[in-house]
C-alpha cells in the first residue's frame, strides 16, 4: 500500500492542546463491527463486559526536554548559544541518545550546561542525533533532570504552546510507575482512579505491561511504499502475571482489549503464531499494517492519529482501511478532538 492511502484532511482547530477534565469526560467513538455510536470514556463500564481484560501500559514519561547553553571560542571571544535537547534512549554506560536543535552546530567534545552542576558532553554526533554523557548519574541525575527538564510534548502541541507545570500531571497516566518513556501512551490518559474502580466493580480486569514509548512515535513516514518504512525499536516487558491474565481471559472467552497502540504492539510482538503469550522482555520494532493477522488483541482503545502515520496503518490493519476512513470522517464531522490530548475511540472489529 502507498503512504497516500492513509492521508486525510484534518481541520487545524480539531487538534487538542489541552485535555478535558475530568479525564473520563473525553468523548469516545465506539466502533463495533459495522456500527458507530458517540459516547464518553465514562461510559466504558456500560460498554465493556464482565470478563473483558484491558491491557494497560505502566510506563512513566520522564521530563526529557532540556534547554541548555553551549560555549564556544571564536575570533570575537567566548560565544554562548542555546541548544534544545530531547532525550530519546538510555544507552549502556550511563550515556543517552538524544535529538538536538540545532544539531549541525554541535561538535564532539562540546559541553552543554543545563543548570548549575548539571551538564553533558557530546561524545558522538550523527546525521540524526547525538550521544551525551552527563556529569551526574543514578539518583542525582534523576533529581537534576526532574528539576531542569520539561515534559516532551508532541511537536503538534509544542508548536502551539510551551510545556508548563500542568503538563507534569496531564501528560502522565494515573498508573505510570516505570520511568523511561519520552511520550505518553495517550489512550491511557483518559482513565482516573474513579473509572478504574467502576470498571473493576463491573468485572473488567486489567493486565499491566510496560513499553517505553520513544521519540520515533512522532517521526514521519518518508517512503511512498510503506513496506520500505523502518520502525524505531522500543523496550518492553510482559511479566508472568500479565501473560497469565491474557491467557486466562482467552480461555474463558473474554476479550483482550489493548489500551493504546503501545500495549497492542507489545502483546502482538510477544505472541506466538498460535495465539499463545508468555513472559517477554526485549525491544520491539513491530510494524503492523493492513494484512496483519492479530494473534492476541480483540480490540483497541486509542486516540485519533496523525494522517500518514504508522498508527493510522495499525488501526487500518485492525478495522480495515475503508472502515477506518469512515470512522475518521465521522469523527471529523462530529468535531472530535484529535491527537495526544484529544478524544478516544474504542475499536472492536
Amino acid at each position: 500500500m502507498k503512504l497516500s492511502d492513509f492521508d486525510f484532511d484534518l481541520p487545524e482547530e480539531l487538534i487538542a492542546t489541552r485535555p478535558v477534565r475530568p479525564r473520563p469526560a473525553a468523548r469516545l467513538l465506539l466502533a463495533e463491527s459495522d456500527a458507530m455510536s458517540d459516547r464518553h470514556v465514562a461510559d466504558l463500564p456500560d460498554i465493556l463486559r464482565p470478563g473483558d481484560l484491558l491491557v494497560i501500559n505502566t510506563t512513566k514519561v520522564i521530563p526529557a526536554r532540556l534547554t541548555g547553553l553551549r560555549t564556544r571560542q571564536s575570533a570575537q571571544g567566548t560565544v554562548q548559544a542555546k541548544v534544545e535537547i530531547t532525550l530519546t534512549e538510555p544507552l549502556p554506560g550511563g550515556t543517552w541518545r538524544a535529538l538536538a536543535k540545532p544539531l549541525r552546530k554541535l561538535a564532539q567534545g562540546e559541553v552543554i550546561v543545563f543548570s548549575q552542576g548539571f551538564e553533558a558532553e557530546v561524545i558522538e554526533r550523527s546525521a540524526e542525533d547525538v550521544v551525551l554523557r552527563f556529569n551526574l548519574g543514578n539518583d542525582a541525575f534523576d533529581a537534576a533532570l526532574d528539576a531542569a527538564g520539561q515534559m516532551p510534548l508532541p511537536p503538534y502541541i509544542a508548536r502551539r504552546r510551551a510545556a508548563d507545570a500542568q503538563d507534569r500531571t496531564d501528560y502522565q497516566t494515573v498508573f505510570a510507575r516505570t520511568p523511561g518513556a519520552v511520550a505518553a501512551p495517550t489512550a491511557s490518559l483518559h482513565f482516573d482512579e474513579g473509572l478504574l474502580s467502576k470498571l473493576g466493580a463491573r468485572g473488567v480486569r486489567f493486565a499491566e505491561v510496560t513499553l517505553h514509548v520513544g521519540a520515533g512515535t512522532f517521526l514521519p513516514v518518508k517512503v511512498d511504499d510503506i513496506r520500505d518504512h523502518k520502525m524505531h525499536a522500543e523496550w518492553g516487558q510482559i511479566d508472568a502475571q500479565a501473560a497469565d491474565a491474557i491467557m486466562a481471559t482467552r480461555a474463558a472467552g473474554g476479550r483482550v482489549i489493548a489500551v493504546g497502540t503501545t500495549a497492542l504492539r507489545l502483546i502482538e510482538t510477544a505472541a506466538t503464531q498460535q495465539g499463545q503469550i508468555a513472559p517477554w522482555t526485549g525491544k520491539t520494532d513491530i510494524f503492523i499494517t493492513p494484512g496483519y493477522r492479530f494473534r492476541i488483541a480483540d480490540g483497541l482503545m486509542t486516540n485519533f492519529h496523525l494522517p500518514k502515520s504508522t498508527l493510522m496503518m495499525l488501526v487500518s490493519a485492525l478495522m480495515g482501511p475503508e472502515r477506518v476512513r469512515a470512522i475518521y470522517a465521522h469523527a471529523i464531522a462530529q468535531r472530535y478532538r484529535f491527537f495526544s490530548y484529544g478524544d478516544a475511540s474504542l475499536l472492536l472489529p
